[in-house]
């Protein structure tokens, strides 16, 4: 696997980011049933080994997770404000949960459940999210699950972006970049008008 062109980019906003805890949130969005966007606020977890694919995580009992069965192409938006970037990133989402057959996505799976907090891991264990409030407050206080074995609604969320769209909002005119994979899964970068 080579490494896109936008990885690098990317790497330097996050770095020079990095004093923002919250430059590692980013928007994702997903198409609903009805053909309606869905639009939430995501972890960016890294990246797959030897891939050029983010990973988050989510949980299959979501609304989320039925709009990616239904329809997996999505696009990220993230924004940088101390380096004042943004990257849009369009592609397709690959649930990865309890019934996956890929041994390498179950052990990223499960390593990716591993790494979470205490905290992260215990909201897998929370009444199903998005349904009518619960009001037995046992609901949200579960015995906490266990830190090496992920609970069968966790999925690991995998972002295969196709097309990134980089816009430094500085300068004038600003800069804007796009790269797109083509059909021979190459990457090519062009400058564009901001």
């Amino acid at each position: 696997m080579s490494v896109a062109p936008w990885r690098s980019p990317l790497a330097r906003a996050l770095h020079r980011n990095r004093s923002l805890v919250y430059a590692r949130y980013l928007q994702l969005a997903t198409v609903r049933a009805n053909n309606r966007p869905a639009n939430r606020t995501v972890v960016f977890r890294g990246f797959l080994e030897d891939t050029n694919q983010l990973k988050f995580i989510t949980d299959a009992r979501s609304e989320k997770a039925d709009q990616i069965e239904h329809q997996p192409w999505a696009e990220a938006c993230w924004y940088f404000p101390n380096t004042r970037e943004q990257f849009r990133i369009t592609g397709c989402l690959t649930l990865v949960g309890s019934d996956n057959s890929d041994p390498d996505l179950d052990k990223a799976r499960m390593i990716t459940w591993q790494e979470l907090s205490d905290a992260a891991r215990l909201q897998f264990a929370w009444a199903d999210p998005g349904k009518p409030r619960v009001q037995d407050p046992a609901a949200f206080n579960p015995p906490p699950p266990d830190a090496t074995q992920p609970l069968a609604n966790f999925c690991l969320l995998l972002l295969d972006p196709m097309q990134v769209d980089h816009l430094e909002l500085k300068g004038e005119p600003q800069n804007r970049y796009l790269y797109s994979l083509d059909q021979q899964l190459q990457w090519y970068s062009q400058e564009i008008n901001p």
